[in-house]
């Protein structure tokens, strides 16, 4: 038996019936799709997510969204509060529409996040060439703008005849549901081709549930991991994000309540454990808190779950300064299980952790260790709470900011940030209480994903509060899904943080010797021909209310506590500006980042930062000490 559709329809019905299951649970993966639509596939793509509408509104919802990158962005937001178990697809024109999505798919590989993406493409005819936005190559001409998701995009197709489509899609559903190989996944549609007719076989329909398996790992290397665990006199935990994408934070918190092995968080891995958990030692790294990176410092032996060890969390390879350190990675992926020439504990983090804790059984790290871990959190805790209270006026510091959002929002709040210096202050001072309560995405740290990635999120999770923190540069980078928020009637509490320049930049700026160069909003001064003049009258309130959000501004501490009640307690989008004072900075991470600086220099600022550069740069490691043999079992 066949049908006979356009390769749109046909699409659009194949995504329709496709299904991940794990643990028993079954959801759908395609959950529906944003579009804007130009001549590349408004007859394709849209006419059939058109026809599926009319047919069942439930078959795929579309969401109409204001900017390409921002779909992408919502659509990870989306798949990341789903465990990577449910995502959302993109369709676009061709030309600027689809060049419009890179960054996303950018932001969706380099965080493992699963995102389909159908931009549309040149004629496979080539009836008409050149064509309104074709980029014509000399050398080649199968050759179109779409080729620049190549380097961004797990896996990338070209659907230059409706026979390939079959082939296509279930290659891109394999790869989307893969934890190792996830990420952006591209499926080219020439516009001629989204139109043509084919018979096509029944059996294409059919729902297909693809399962997220569950690797155990190998009896070898566990009872190696084992070994040296045991033989730790000070051993740490990273958990990184695969920790809580494998829904493994209660397999967690059973080992190191068995153990006493205190647990440092990266980025992603944030949640992990509860804040105030006795084996909770915060986030670790550049950002990181005091605790957690004095035990870095010390560690003899450190099991990773679920992290790619980025130079954020090693603080650039010199967090772990113990020169005997030895590294156990616990991760589904074998690149990043390899790192640090660790030992691979290659599985899925839960199955990884129960094995882990049946042959750990019977053992504990050292009293005296566990103890200092606590001491050294207690301590950081009491930071955070003076950095929360500080009192400083006239403009509060953001730790202020920080301190009432954490404190009035519920433990199954959402805080979803990306960039500028707030995702630093947050790693380090938010106190976590849910495992999906922290989505701060920092491994392409995008500005601009903040609103759009929230409106995922909210998407992914109605019953919980969404709060966007967003500073003024992030917001001016992309603020236009708040329209499509409003138009879904979906609510968002968005926190914009307002001091008038790149607040993050600009202290890094200082620090490196450039002297917050470029980084304030600023009239050029006709004296100096400099961008040194008076504050811009920008007003982002007023932008935000005409975006058709609720507006409140707050310019006191006071001022704002009474806001954020409000607005979080309202049934509609609402933004809050406040005020804030971008020189006061959060407690230190007492921890590095190698940005370089300067080598000559004409001006004493980078002359001086270029010393204390060379002298971090000493305290690098090089992370190669051997890999422990594996044990026979």
């Amino acid at each position: 038996m066949t049908r006979r559709l356009t390769v749109a329809q046909a699409l659009v019905r194949f995504l329709a019936v496709q299904y991940t299951e794990r643990d028993g649970e079954r959801r759908r993966l395609i959950a529906g799709c944003f579009g804007i639509f130009g001549h590349g596939n408004v007859a394709g793509v849209g006419q059939a997510l058109l026809e599926a509408e009319v047919e069942d509104p439930a078959l795929m919802p579309y969401y109409l969204a204001r900017n390409e990158q921002g779909m992408v962005h919502a659509a990870a937001g989306y798949a990341r509060m789903s465990d990577r178990l449910s995502t959302l697809a993109c369709t676009t024109s061709i030309g600027p529409g689809a060049t419009n999505m890179v960054t996303g798919a950018a932001l969706a590989t380099i965080n493992r996040l699963p995102v389909l993406l159908l931009p549309g493409d040149i004629f496979s005819t080539r009836a008409a060439s050149p064509l309104l936005q074709e980029l014509e190559d000399p050398t080649s001409l199968d050759v179109s703008v779409n080729d620049a998701f190549r380097p961004v995009s797990r896996f990338v197709d070209r659907i230059n005849r409706p026979e390939q489509l079959v082939a296509g899609a279930l290659a891109a559903m394999r790869v989307l549901t893969d934890p190792v190989e996830t990420g952006a996944v591209t499926l080219a549609l020439p516009q001629d081709v989204q139109a043509e007719a084919f018979d096509w076989p029944e059996e294409f329909f059919a729902e297909r549930v693809w399962p997220v398996r569950r690797p155990v790992p190998e009896p070898e290397a566990l009872s190696a991991a084992a070994a040296l665990l045991r033989g730790a006199r000070r051993p740490l935990i990273v958990s990184g994000g695969g920790t809580i994408y494998a829904g493994a934070t209660e397999t967690l918190r059973t080992l190191v309540e068995q153990t006493g092995v205190p647990v440092a968080e990266t980025q992603a891995g944030k949640g992990s454990l509860p804040y105030d958990h006795p084996q909770a030692v915060g986030a670790v790294g550049a950002t990181g808190t005091t605790a957690a990176n004095a035990l870095a410092r010390e560690a003899d032996v450190v099991l990773g779950i679920g992290t790619r060890w980025s130079d954020f969390t090693t603080a650039s390879r010199s967090i772990f300064a113990n020169p005997d350190v030895r590294f156990v990675n616990l991760n589904v992926a074998p690149v990043d299980a390899f790192k640090h020439a660790g030992l691979p504990l290659i599985a899925d983090a839960r199955r990884g952790l129960e094995a882990l804790g049946d042959a750990l059984a019977g053992w504990t790290a050292a009293s005296e260790h566990t103890a200092r871990a606590r001491e050294l959190a207690g301590e950081w805790d009491a930071t955070v709470e003076q950095a929360y209270t500080l009192g400083h006026e006239p403009r509060p510091a953001q730790s202020e900011v920080l301190g009432v959002v954490n404190r009035l929002s519920e433990p199954t709040d959402v805080v979803v940030c990306a960039a500028g210096s707030m995702p630093g202050d947050l790693h380090k001072l938010w106190r976590t209480r849910d495992r999906k309560g922290y989505h701060v995405e920092y491994g392409y740290s995008c500005m601009g994903y903040e609103i759009a990635g929230g409106l995922g999120v909210k998407m992914a999770a109605p019953e919980r509060e969404v709060i966007v923190m967003v500073g003024d540069g992030s917001y001016l980078m992309m603020a236009q899904e708040i329209v499509t928020a409003v138009q879904e009637h979906i609510k968002l509490t968005i926190v914009l943080v307002q001091n008038h320049g790149f607040a993050s930049i600009g202290a890094l700026s200082e620090s490196l010797g450039s002297q917050r160069f470029g980084t304030r909003y600023r009239y050029r001064n006709p004296e100096t021909g400099a961008l040194d003049g008076d504050t811009l009258p920008v007003d982002l309130a007023a932008n935000a209310a005409s975006l058709g959000a609720n507006v409140l501004t707050a310019r006191t501490i006071d001022e704002f506590e009474t806001a954020f009640r409000t607005a979080r307690a309202a049934e509609r989008i609402t933004v809050v500006q406040v005020l804030t004072d971008p020189l006061v900075p959060a407690p230190s991470s007492e921890a590095w980042w190698d940005v370089p600086v300067a080598a000559v220099s004409e001006l004493e600022s980078t002359r001086t930062a270029r010393a204390t550069y060379e002298q971090n740069k000493q305290t690098q490691q090089t992370l190669l000490a051997p890999r422990p043999k594996a044990a026979t079992p």
